[in-house]
């Protein structure tokens, strides 16, 4: 086979490092933007923080690619040059292309200095934010020191006159708890990391003997049930404070009594959590009302006692987008923002490239312009991400005005696609800018993708949206007799008398998602 040229003629898409970067932060979070944000700063030169952003807010989107007057831009360069050149060793000092060079950057190929940088910066205001005088923004509730569960034991602690070496092993097991305030090691298991020497028997026995003593006292601070090993033990010792609470009261001590023996049997939590009171009976040799009193009062017990001292900042969300309602009754007006908090601050840095527009064409002067072309892209790229943002939540704001009025048994049945038509973008656009984007709405912070649902047929030959069903089903749970709860056929057949064909199985999945177990669960004790 002899070998040959020949010419071939074919298309395809070619994904610019700009349009790649785009893509890239409309996926990120506002947390991953922000890490983002920080490594581009410490990145590129060309790139810095708008401390004060009152003179640019003016510039945006709107106005990227507008262009300076010749005249103007021939005096901005000769003053802003002069300056820069007068400072000398001064706060910004002279470029250094050394030091200002950077790798990682290809740019588009275009090394153009653009005529005036002062447009590169500002807010990043996306098309129809508000400006600077409009009302003040509520990014939602702030969340103060949240103080965690070690350092109210350790508070407690402080109060208990112990020896050093008591105080020492109390501190340690306090250390060692986990964040629901369970210790998860044994004592000899917490011993033995102390312990250089495994073989030094006698050590451990001391160690171990301090820790039981320290364990005492740690489960007698508050909250109550802290320092256990397991549920069954936790629930005990609330018990315990229980009994200690009302004395002198028969009846409440019957009901304790009652929780206590169920808490001592062996394999009792499984039963509990099925609701088993007739095994459980049996198990205690109690009647079985007594012990239906008693699940009744374990169902009030706290299975986490760390659980209010969990870290709240960690499960903050904070909305990229605000909604409020303006008007009442019919006239009520929904009014979409960006979250100004969330909103990187950046611009060109002026000395920097008025230095380089100014300098002559060097070795590194080619690398230096496209570093410079990296900052603009950026910030143009941060204020089409929130423009991109801001139009999708209007749109689903004004699709979905009934879930604002009414709630969620309003909303409206809508999938991605319906939104990429309207907008005139790809399918794939909308689900990078719903994912991990949420809003702060007066019903609540919900995230984008929430307001998405499919549609599910009814009799009227309407549809009605999966998330609307889902809280129906929710609302014909909550009103059910707990004595004789509705299956799941049962709610298959109230959902087709009000008009919506909805199979037992799809039921069964939109209850699972919501996290209601099983009617037989749901069976409260008579």
């Amino acid at each position: 086979m002899k070998p040959g040229l020949s010419l071939r003629v074919s298309q395809h898409l070619a994904l610019t490092p700009q349009l790649q970067q785009s893509i890239r932060l409309l996926q990120l979070s506002t947390l991953e933007l922000s890490s983002e944000v920080e490594q581009m700063l410490d990145d590129n030169p060309f790139l810095e923080r708008e401390e004060d952003g009152a003179p640019r807010e003016e510039f945006g989107l709107s106005r990227a690619d507008t262009r300076t007057s010749e005249g103007d831009r021939v005096s901005e360069n000769a003053t802003e040059f002069e300056a820069a050149s007068a400072d000398g060793a001064g706060a910004e000092g002279p470029l250094d292309s050394e030091s200002l060079l950077h790798e990682g950057w290809d740019g588009d190929g275009s090394v153009d200095v653009s005529a005036d940088d002062g447009e590169w910066g500002g807010d990043a205001p996306a098309r129809g934010q508000q400006a600077a005088g409009d009302d003040e923004l509520d990014a939602g509730e702030r969340t103060g020191a949240q103080e965690s569960l070690t350092a109210h034991l350790h508070q407690q602690a402080l109060a208990l006159r112990l020896s050093p070496e008591d105080s020492a092993a109390l501190r340690f097991l306090i250390e060692s708890l986990n964040e629901d305030g369970y210790l998860e090691d044994s004592l000899a298991q917490l011993a033995a990391t102390l312990i250089d020497d495994d073989d030094d028997i006698e050590q451990m026995e001391e160690l171990v003997h301090r820790f039981t003593m320290a364990l005492k006292l740690l489960q007698s601070l508050e909250p109550a049930g802290v320092g256990t090993r397991n549920l069954a033990e936790c629930l005990s010792l609330q018990l315990r404070d229980l009994r200690a609470a009302c004395a002198g009261e028969p009846d409440e001590l019957a009901r304790v009594g009652a929780a206590e023996a169920i808490c001592a049997q062996h394999g009792a939590i499984e039963l509990l959590a099925k609701r088993d009171a007739k095994r459980l009976a049996a198990l205690t040799g109690l009647p079985e009302a007594q012990v239906r009193q008693g699940m009744q009062l374990i169902a009030t017990l706290e299975p986490k006692p760390g659980r209010r001292f969990a870290d709240v900042e960690r499960n903050v969300v904070v909305p990229d987008v605000i909604v409020s309602v303006r008007g009442s009754g019919a006239q009520q007006r929904f009014r979409v923002q960006l979250n100004p908090d969330v909103m990187p601050r950046l611009r060109v840095h002026d000395v920097y490239a008025s230095a380089l527009r100014g300098g002559k064409g060097g070795e590194n002067h080619q690398a230096l312009a496209q570093r410079l072309q990296e900052a603009r892209w950026f910030i143009k790229n941060i204020q089409q991400r929130f423009d991109t943002i801001l139009r999708v939540s209007q749109a689903i704001v004004e699709r979905q005005k009934s879930f604002f009025i009414h709630g969620e048994l309003a909303m409206r049945p809508m999938v991605q696609r319906d939104l990429a038509d309207e907008l005139g973008v790809h399918e794939s656009t909308i689900s990078r800018v719903t994912t991990a984007k949420y809003m702060a709405t007066p019903r609540g912070t919900f995230e984008l993708k929430y307001f998405f649902g499919s549609a599910l047929a009814t009799e009227s030959g309407g549809n009605a949206s999966s998330t609307a069903v889902r809280a129906l089903i929710k609302q014909l749970i909550d009103a059910e007799n707990t004595a004789k709860p509705l299956s799941d056929n049962q709610l298959a057949e109230l959902l087709k008398a009000q008009g919506i064909d909805c199979a037992r199985r799809t039921v069964a999945k939109y209850r699972e998602g919501l996290r209601i177990p099983v009617a037989g669960l749901r069976k409260a004790s008579a």
